[in-house]
């Protein structure tokens, strides 16, 4: 009794039941490529689904790989079909990835490849990265502090030598700002008086 080759490869190999990769040799793309990707009318919408879709095709391809390799740890002459099938599914999904990654402009940087070809977390480069903001942070709110202060103390020391210019410089401070408040919200007011609000991505 000689098992077909599609129980030996689900069985022997230790891979998931193949019921579309490993069975059929011709490529499955994701079909929301390239429907859902034509409809979407904000280029950010669309430039999201397709970040999405590369997500979904670089998750399917790690399960390819993983179904190789066991295919492979376990390889016997009954499972030389299977293994076949799913070096062309591999294949195929490497060749829709790379025809979505075009569609998406995303810059990496290098400290991260550096990183990942190292062996390590790539969560690293972000951590060091807002380590580093937040040091520079702190930096930016002493002098920040600091100038503050020393116009708190200007200003007092002035306004005991020149209290009447003083109080003219503070006039006109008052009425400068509430002229850029004012500009500012008329920059921001639609036509029909509403307020433009600002979209958070």
């Amino acid at each position: 009794m000689d098992p077909s080759p599609q129980n030996s490869a689900t069985a022997g190999n230790g891979g998931l039941p193949s019921t579309g990769a490993a069975a059929a040799p011709s490529p499955a793309p994701n079909p929301t490529a390239a429907g859902a990707v034509g409809s979407a009318a904000d280029p950010a919408e669309e430039a999201k689904q397709n970040l999405t879709q590369v997500i979904n095709s670089v998750d399917k391809t790690l399960g390819l790989l993983h179904q190789l390799y066991l295919t492979v740890s376990s390889f016997s002459v009954a499972s030389q079909l299977p293994l076949l099938q799913r070096l062309n599914a591999l294949v195929a999904e490497l060749d829709a990835m790379q025809k979505m990654a075009d569609k998406c402009n995303i810059q990496v940087p290098l400290e991260v490849v550096n990183l990942i070809d190292d062996g390590k977390n790539p969560d690293e480069f972000t951590r060091d990265v807002i380590n580093s903001c937040i040091a520079k942070n702190q930096i930016t709110k002493g002098k920040t502090d600091a100038f503050k202060s020393l116009r708190k103390h200007l200003l007092e020391e002035l306004d005991q030598a020149f209290p009447d210019e003083v109080e003219t410089y503070r006039e006109i401070r008052a009425s400068s700002a509430a002229e850029s408040k004012r500009l500012a919200q008329s920059q921001n007011a639609l036509p029909n008086g509403d307020v433009k609000v600002k979209q958070e991505h």
